[in-house]
């Protein structure tokens, strides 16, 4: 691609690139799983705003919650426990399964929808071990439903620029990558999940922020991990229970690429992705907190991207329904997400042993 071509170029993606089904299919009807903050103040309001989605069941841990939120809303009609939900109460009235709890009680919500014949959509990470992610793979593929791991970059417009200008050899070759994702969590209150490891897994940051590092960067170069060598440390008695206050490790990914990436729990809130090839760059900042920007140097010529503000987790549902109106496979796939969890395994095992690990 000439440099004179870049501005052409960008201004040919379309918005939803992605959608097969027409506008007036479905509704897709959702049974919210989990209902902590992220559930009732992002995705349900991204549901409420989609094209192809709605939400009719809500589940929580507490009776009076999931009551609470069913009647604050028209389109749910039912609020169950977690109990009444794996007992099949009021499955007639929900389609698919979005799983927003604690990483390590993912797959017992999985294997629940699995075992109803439901489409499923859970958040990442996957889970809080490979050996239970690994569960969950077996349990959607016995039950031959469709299933996708929420990783909402994969329809930020972006970032799906950002992949076509790799595929087109806008920036040569790839040579390295360079991704931080951070923000403060000090503070937030005593009782985070994210902090203790029976629920969340190895560790924090690079559990809930370097993961979106690695998948975009996975999905940008279609290109897997083969290793990693990671450094952590953990001070602040805050982040006592785990490894990775701050953290920064290396990803091998196929094709001799390096990402760099750092992540901390303790720090200003900022993201970025550079991706750098024999002929270009490719810089995203922010990345992966709020709307994103694309600047994209060729030579002496550099473009910006002026994208679409989207809601990703709209964006992310709307996906998610029109592969179930359309009767294909997403390509956040559980095995997708696997490997994902395997390479976050690497990472912690990597800093324990101080030397690389292959995968």
């Amino acid at each position: 691609m000439e440099p004179n071509d870049i501005g052409s170029y960008l201004d040919s993606f379309s918005h939803r690139d992605w959608q097969e089904a027409d506008d007036g299919a479905g509704p897709i009807r959702f049974a919210m799983v989990g209902l902590g903050w992220w559930t009732q103040d992002e995705a349900m309001p991204a549901v409420e705003n989609s094209t192809f989605c709605e939400t009719t069941v809500v589940v929580s841990g507490s009776a009076e919650k999931a009551e609470k939120v069913a009647n604050e809303h028209e389109t749910i009609e039912a609020g169950l426990t977690y109990d009444q939900f794996q007992n099949g109460e009021a499955s007639d009235a929900y389609d698919a399964v979005y799983v927003c709890t604690p990483n390590a009680t993912h797959l017992e919500h999985v294997e629940t929808a699995a075992d109803q014949g439901k489409a499923i959509l859970c958040e990442k990470p996957m889970e809080a071990s490979v050996e239970r992610s690994e569960a969950i793979v077996e349990a959607y593929s016995e039950a031959d439903a469709t299933a996708m791991i929420a990783y909402r970059m994969h329809t930020e417009p972006t970032i799906r620029r950002a992949r076509e200008l790799v595929r087109a050899g806008a920036i040569g070759k790839p040579v390295h990558v360079h991704g931080d994702m951070s923000q403060g969590i000090v503070g937030w209150g005593a009782d985070q999940w994210r902090l203790d490891p029976e629920l969340a897994g190895d560790g924090a940051s690079v559990t809930d922020l370097g993961i979106y590092s690695i998948n975009t960067t996975r999905f940008v170069l279609d290109r897997d991990p083969v290793a990693a060598q990671a450094m952590m440390h953990s001070d602040h008695e805050y982040f006592s229970e785990v490894p990775d206050e701050v953290a920064a490790f290396t990803v091998a990914l196929e094709g001799d690429v390096y990402a760099t990436c750092t992540a901390s729990q303790n720090a200003q809130q900022g993201s970025h992705l550079r991706i750098v090839g024999t002929e270009g760059t490719i810089l995203i900042e922010p990345a992966f907190h709020g709307e994103s920007n694309l600047e994209l140097v060729k030579g002496e010529t550099s473009a910006v991207l002026d994208t679409p503000g989207v809601d990703q987790m709209e964006e992310e549902f709307d996906y998610f329904a029109d592969c179930l109106l359309s009767g294909r496979d997403p390509e956040g796939t559980p095995e997708h997400g696997l490997v994902d969890m395997r390479t976050l395994a690497a990472v912690y095992e990597s800093a324990e042993r101080g030397e690389r690990v292959e995968l």
